[in-house]
């Protein structure tokens, strides 16, 4: 679906420098795609792309901060000139910062919204006429369990934001199926990460340990798991899924207690 001069597939992620968007950036890349890695975080991104070659995979990395809607613009337009259209699109970049209701001022607010939501139509409506332009792609959202089914003590705005996400991707979903792009969301659990060891904005490694014992698979995530499933949204494989936020959480939010 791309005219590549050299036929290989673009996708462009988000926060590719850690976590869940650095495990999908490899993971497209053995794939043969050429990755776009954006991120803040200039060193972890470059770190990325290294990997990425290496291990013979094609990647670029560019800094990209999700909050500037005349960047997310200009990366696309000039990833476009270069490659042509935009075949996946992976907004994953998101903050999750504790702050109780006390606490939680309009700033701290909108600066989670304002990544975790915003960045995430920013980054889409930005790709979405190239793809349409192109006969279509695939645009996958990330969200949370705390998005879907879980609130988070002293995350509302996170939580708010996560579930936020869900409804862009149904909305969308709807509005491009007739331009052939499909639109997809997934919602991991509690995942080995740098914000979930985090010990000031989430459980840290002690409380990771801990929540493992009430998942029934019987162990938090890793962000490898959260890729192998984005890049089956991306695949021809999920050529008929569309509108869908997939939970991807070890069976924690369907048990019963």
């Amino acid at each position: 679906m791309n005219n590549n001069s050299d036929c290989a597939k673009v996708v462009l992620i988000t926060g590719a420098g850690i976590g869940i968007g650095r495990a999908t950036a490899v993971a497209f890349a053995a794939q043969g795609y050429r990755v776009i890695v954006t991120d803040i975080l200039e060193a972890e991104g470059c770190e990325v792309v290294s990997q990425i070659r290496e291990s013979g995979g094609v990647a670029e990395y560019h800094p990209l901060n999700v909050r500037d809607t005349a960047a997310c613009d200009r990366l696309v337009s000039d990833i476009e000139k270069k490659y042509g259209a935009i075949d996946t699109i992976v907004a994953n970049a998101g903050i999750a910062h504790k702050v109780p209701l006390n606490d939680l001022t309009d700033e701290k607010w909108d600066l989670t919204f304002d990544i975790d939501l915003k960045g995430v139509f920013r980054i889409i409506r930005a790709a979405v006429p190239g793809m349409k332009s192109n006969g279509g792609g695939s645009i996958i959202a990330v969200s949370s369990i705390m998005g879907v089914a879980y609130g988070w003590d002293e995350h509302v705005h996170y939580s708010a934001a996560k579930s936020g996400v869900v409804g862009l991707v149904r909305g969308l979903a709807v509005e491009l199926g007739r331009h052939r792009i499909r639109v997809n969301g997934i919602a991991p659990g509690f995942i080995r990460t740098a914000q979930a060891l985090s010990e000031v904005h989430s459980l840290g490694a002690t409380g990771l340990d801990k929540v493992a014992s009430s998942i029934p698979l019987g162990r938090v995530g890793e962000p490898e798991e959260m890729a192998d499933v984005i890049t089956f949204m991306a695949s021809h494989s999920a050529r008929y899924l569309t509108g869908q936020t997939i939970t991807v959480d070890g069976g924690l939010v369907v048990q019963s207690h």
